[in-house]
């Protein structure tokens, strides 16, 4: 599916759906609770649905209803099949680890864009704690894991390839026979997403002794209980942005601005930037003013690279972010698809290995003439001043692409999206928001 943006007048009001990666969370600490639980407001996209798929297929029960699901864990079976988790990188990672704790061997497959993610760090971690597995790719799944081996003890993993890989450790480790200690052999990145995880797990009753290079659990049960999912700030940084090129401004409703998720970091890039943020309760409400480059280092918020990127390209100066390494090892080459697509839109992308530089399209320009004559006015090149061509980007199926450069269409217009079906990741609803706030948008074939 194709989807063709033009330049929109935005305003209005949108509410924020609710986090995939809590949701995810919840449901696996669900699943490895004695009883019933229930998930409140849980978010409903491809990569949940996968989530509750996998763990259905090992025997956890759901009732799905209206804003709750009700969730039977506790009583594993061992699977007739491969478990397809999708594309859902977290659901393949937690998977992993929990299908351990059921005898007998596994198999975990998934999507083509997953299959290219990186396991074999957890795979190693695993394998120290007496855990037995496989990479059919060597260092990508599918994976194999023979469960019923997990014994506990000491064990180490790098902190800055993915948070999930220790996330998935920590899920069992209140199962091993002896006490689990994790040892991080490099700092850890995405901080935010441990504390979730760790959040997560007490409010299934699960205590952890961290460190920060080190986590040390003991053996626990899992206590039922009744999880309220707050709002996604990753899926609320396009509006954000939206808001940011907004006259009369955007409003979104179900944000809680005290959340542990590391993409909340957004209001405080906006502020840098020069961008009017405002907070009542629950609603957080964007309105334009010039935007000013900015200097940031994602390392804690790496998914909000597009749509900083985005927002760096209307931004007058040049902007420099670092710390986006991990970027390359998303859904796609954030990094590189990011510097395409904005080179296609005639913005300066500088790329290194762990650093993008973006010239934005205000950049200040002086105006003499050959004999240097300087009474006439500073010029400034403005988005309105640039005719542009319609421009195609490819998302390569990627939602956090697709939804940034969707942002940059309303506010240049003539931007194609390639492959605009993939925002079903996490953001199902996002076209039909856009519309909402004044998106003006024509989906094609």
């Amino acid at each position: 599916m194709k989807v063709t943006i033009e330049k929109s007048d935005i305003k209005g009001k949108v509410a924020i759906p609710s986090s995939k990666s809590m949701t995810i969370r919840a449901l696996m600490c669900a699943a490895l609770s004695q009883g019933n639980s229930e998930i409140v407001r849980p978010l409903v996209s491809d990569d949940t649905n996968a989530a509750a798929a996998v763990l259905e297929k090992i025997g956890v029960g759901f009732a799905k209803e209206d804003n709750v699901w009700r969730v039977t864990g506790g009583k594993f079976r061992v699977p007739t099949e491969e478990l397809d988790c999708g594309e859902s990188a977290t659901t393949m990672r937690f998977m992993t680890a929990i299908v351990s704790l059921i005898p007998g061997e596994h198999k975990l497959v998934g999507g083509p864009m997953l299959t290219q993610r990186p396991m074999r760090s957890l795979v190693e971690a695993m394998e120290k704690l007496g855990i037995k597995g496989s990479l059919e790719k060597k260092t990508t799944p599918p994976v194999t894991i023979q469960g019923g081996t997990f014994k506990g003890g000491g064990t180490e993993i790098a902190g800055n390839i993915s948070s999930q890989f220790i996330s998935a450790l920590l899920l069992i480790a209140p199962f091993a026979p002896k006490e689990v200690n994790i040892r991080l052999t490099t700092p850890l990145t995405s901080k935010p997403y441990i504390l979730m995880t760790l959040w997560c797990l007490r409010k299934f009753g699960i205590s952890v002794k961290s460190e920060w290079d080190r986590f040390v659990v003991k053996r626990q049960r899992y206590q039922p209980t009744r999880f309220k999912v707050e709002g996604d700030w990753s899926s609320a940084s396009y509006f954000l942005a939206l808001g940011a090129i907004s006259e009369e401004g955007v409003h979104l409703d179900n944000l809680n601005t005290s959340s542990l998720q590391g993409d909340r970091m957004m209001m405080d890039h906006l502020r840098n930037m020069g961008v009017m943020v405002r907070v009542a309760g629950d609603t957080v409400t964007v309105s334009r003013d010039n935007l000013r480059a900015v200097h940031a280092d994602l390392s804690d918020c790496i998914d909000l690279l597009p749509t900083l990127a985005i927002m760096a390209a209307q931004a007058e100066g040049v902007s420099e972010f670092i710390g986006i390494e991990r970027a390359r090892i998303k859904e796609s080459n954030r990094v590189m698809a990011v510097k395409e697509g904005l080179t296609r839109m005639g913005i300066t992308v500088t790329e290194d290995r762990d650093r993008l530089t973006i010239t934005g399209l205000k950049n200040p320009k002086k105006a003499t003439d050959e004999y240097g004559d300087d009474e006439k006015a500073e010029e400034k090149e403005t988005i309105e001043d640039k005719a542009r061509e319609p421009v195609i980007i490819d998302s390569y199926g990627d939602h956090r692409i697709a939804m940034a450069f969707a942002v940059l269409g309303a506010a240049l217009g003539g931007v194609t999206i390639d492959g605009a079906e993939c925002v079903a990741k996490t953001f199902p609803g996002f076209w039909e928001a856009l519309k909402k706030v004044g998106g003006n948008l024509k989906t094609h074939e």
